[in-house]
């Protein structure tokens, strides 16, 4: 599958072949086709730097996606910060897992269109975010 996972923390995906397939099911669910997407797990301090480094934000963030979509073929490379979505987990009460894969299906959703920058995108957003999770606990 064409997705490639980088690690530069101690994390890694339990099992990267489950969570390419989930992915891959929530592009095709969206009427697009899955091609190169690199997921790269960093600390807060990283991603913070890249953060001002590509869009001179000074501050932390859980994910940061930069889109080279055509068409409708998905691609592209995501980074997150495994320290933001582990603190996002508590504070929203749920899982680990749950926050990284609401995290991880935000970020392909961005390159199929999705924005979240007012009220009713964000509501939209959140909920594609909540289907897409749901269609990971479906093939478990």
């Amino acid at each position: 599958m064409p997705i490639e996972y980088v690690y530069n923390t101690d994390f890694s995906l339990s099992d990267e072949f489950l969570f390419s397939s989930w992915l891959n099911r929530v592009v095709l669910s969206e009427n697009f086709n899955l091609g190169l997407v690199v997921y790269a797990f960093f600390n807060d301090k990283e991603l913070k730097d890249l953060n001002i480094k590509h869009l001179g934000h000074d501050f932390y963030t859980d994910i940061l996606s930069f889109d080279e979509t055509t068409g409708k073929n998905v691609q592209g490379s995501i980074a997150i910060s495994v320290d933001r979505v582990k603190e996002n987990a508590k504070t929203y009460n749920v899982s680990f897992e749950n926050e990284l894969l609401r995290v991880m299906a935000h970020g392909v959703l961005h390159f199929m269109g999705y924005n979240d920058i007012n009220k009713e995108q964000k509501i939209e957003m959140t909920n594609k975010e909540n289907l897409k999770i749901k269609m990971f606990h479906m093939e478990q």
